[in-house]
């Protein structure tokens, strides 16, 4: 999978993208990153990228001018004959989720847009992105954190990215639920004992802890997560006995 990210601050990607798993999956050929100042591709001699708004108001707002011709230049390059997936990081955009993630991550191509500023002119947003993405309700000075935060996201779910292939599709949210707990060496840390099932050798009654866990997990933390979920019998059992229990 190729990356383009389009920033006015390209040298804030430099630890993150040539760092851990990003590094190996670079490394291992599963991915390329490449950022793109589109302050480059300002026509004006003073390398400008944003103007006043419209109708007055505070801020400035971004101008389409560089950031089409930037995404044009980077789309001409193309070595599919796909076009790429355009990401705008945006507060407005759909909450990123894992389930967005494993959709991006079937893409040979994205292209990512960084806003600062008080906003995008919405030609951009109509006319150039196919994606508007927000990581949370809050803003933030500029795209750059949430792009790491969907670059790093999808990557990981990229084949061969992982040591190990099943790691992702247990994670958090991969399943609807909630992972479950996670023991390692020693048995015994200071009183604080790992649960005996775990250490039974039975691979039936050890899953069987681990997706009770889960879903006691998601059931205290979100259970919103449960509400459009498919539960066996005896998950409903399960759930039926903590509600009980309250």
């Amino acid at each position: 999978m190729k990356f383009d990210i389009l920033t006015l601050f390209p040298e804030m990607f430099s630890g993150v993208l040539h760092s851990s798993i990003l590094k190996k999956a670079q490394e291992k050929g599963a991915v390329s990153f490449s950022v793109t100042d589109f302050r480059d591709y300002a026509e004006n001699k003073h390398r400008r990228v944003d103007d006043y708004p419209y109708g007055g108001g505070a801020g400035m707002v971004l101008a389409p001018q560089p950031i089409f011709d930037a995404a044009a230049a980077i789309s001409e390059k193309r070595e599919s004959a796909k076009k790429p997936r355009i990401v705008l990081m945006c507060p407005q955009g759909e909450r990123f989720s894992q389930k967005k993630a494993e959709e991006l991550a079937r893409e040979d191509h994205l292209i990512i847009i960084c806003g600062h500023y008080e906003g995008y002119d919405e030609r951009i947003r109509q006319h150039l992105a196919t994606d508007e993405i927000s990581i949370g309700d809050y803003v933030l000075t500029g795209g750059e954190l949430g792009a790491m935060v969907v670059v790093d996201a999808v990557t990981r779910l990229l084949p061969e990215v992982l040591g190990n292939e099943e790691s992702h599709k247990q994670d958090s949210f991969s399943t609807g639920m909630l992972e479950h707990p996670h023991y390692t060496r020693p048995a015994d840390f200071r009183g604080l004992k790992v649960p005996d099932v775990l250490q039974s050798g039975n691979h039936a009654l050890i899953e069987e802890w681990r997706n009770k866990e889960s879903l006691k997990r998601t059931y205290e933390r979100r259970p919103d997560l449960l509400a459009d979920k498919q539960l066996s019998d005896k998950e409903k059992d399960w759930l039926s006995k903590w509600k009980k229990d309250e």
